[in-house]
């Protein structure tokens, strides 16, 4: 998924990943992970030694995309297998301010840890702020705070989806109108994708021209909003969905509505990239409905939370470097460690991969 401007953000954070990448090549060689960043003990326990054990909560940005929905289905089995005594996952709704209450409640009682999905990029430092003052460490998914304190964002390359998906309809578009159906923008995810999808087409496709939709992660808004766009611009070429688990459905049954919902191979096919790898996209792929989708890992989300809140509270901490779940921990800008996941492009040559998990979930 996916509230202040990024400004060079996502730049430093492509620098920043370079330079770590570069380090850690010239510095590991073959890659001493206790030396270098691994998800392994890399760091010192904190004065107190805490053995990591307690309640730990978790808290949902929403259940209305089946990507969260698959994520929650997740939590628990995840946190069985990482030895972890996670509550029942509780879901703010779509409400940041919610969220905060939400945070307050599980701190209320008693938790020993968090692992929270931000809704807003800015609006959870109060959150944040809340469980430092109760010493509570937090584990950020798929979201990163402005600001705030938290051990560790778990999160794919958000710049990297943006990217992709430009690369794969400019690939097969040779100029016209593509659509951007953005994120929320008080998001760091909703402002990653859509900025480097603009500065990507900009820079290597200026052929394509880039209609916007700003559509918060609201299926309602993005149905609308692409109804009134395609009255106006009937030559839509190209579509990129921030979030295909809010708006697949939404999309296709538009498009289906005026008659233009034409599979890969026809004449009049509007070539669409989508993002989140959830079951359906690979469905529709499969139909030839959409052409493509970035797999979010809604699996490694959940288990990585848990690895991470229990080595927070065991007060473990980590460093920047290549990890052994075949990812990078990189310092953001703001100074918060990121372990970035891999996020694979799925087309219609890879899309029965048993590995991915979209097909794993019944």
């Amino acid at each position: 998924m996916a509230g202040s401007t990024v400004r060079n953000g996502r730049q430093g954070r492509r620098l920043t990943a370079w330079a770590v990448r570069a380090t850690a090549a010239a510095a590991c060689g073959t890659l001493a992970l206790t030396a270098c960043g691994s998800t392994k003990d890399t760091g010192a326990s904190s004065a107190g030694g805490s053995s990591g054990t307690g309640k730990v909560g978790v808290i949902l940005p929403l259940l209305t995309s089946p990507f969260w929905q698959s994520y929650n289905d997740y939590v628990p089995k995840m946190a069985k297998s990482e030895g972890v005594d996670a509550l029942k996952t509780v879901n703010s709704n779509s409400d940041p301010s919610q969220q905060i209450t939400d945070i307050n409640n599980e701190l209320n009682q008693g938790v020993k840890g968090l692992v929270v999905a931000p809704l807003d990029s800015a609006a959870i430092e109060a959150g944040l702020d809340q469980a430092e003052r109760k010493g509570v460490p937090v584990v950020a998914v798929d979201v990163a705070p402005d600001k705030g304190k938290v051990a560790m964002v778990v999160r794919a390359d958000n710049v990297a989806y943006g990217e992709k998906a430009c690369e794969y309809l400019g690939a097969h578009i040779t100029s016209g109108k593509v659509v951007q159906i953005m994120g929320d923008l008080a998001s760091v995810n909703g402002r990653d994708r859509s900025e480097a999808f603009r500065a990507c087409v900009k820079e290597k496709y200026p052929k394509l021209k880039v209609l916007e939709i700003p559509a918060k992660w609201e299926s309602d808004t993005a149905a609308s909003k692409l109804d009134t766009l395609l009255n106006a611009n009937p030559d839509i070429k190209g579509i990129y969905m921030q979030a295909g688990g809010v708006y697949l459905a939404p999309t296709l049954q538009t498009l289906k509505s005026k008659g233009m919902l034409k599979t890969a191979g026809k004449a009049g096919h509007i070539v669409i990239v989508s993002n989140d790898g959830i079951p359906q996209e690979f469905d529709a792929i499969r139909k030839g409905e959409i052409d493509a989708t970035v797999s979010q890992p809604a699996d490694a989300y959940a288990k990585y939370g848990m690895y991470y809140i229990k080595a927070a509270m065991a007060g473990k901490t980590f460093k920047p470097g290549p990890t052994d779940h075949d990812s990078t921990i990189v310092k953001l800008p703001s100074g918060i460690l990121e372990d970035q996941l891999p996020a694979p492009l799925v087309t219609k040559d890879n899309v029965d991969d048993p590995k991915l998990w979209g097909n794993t979930v019944k």
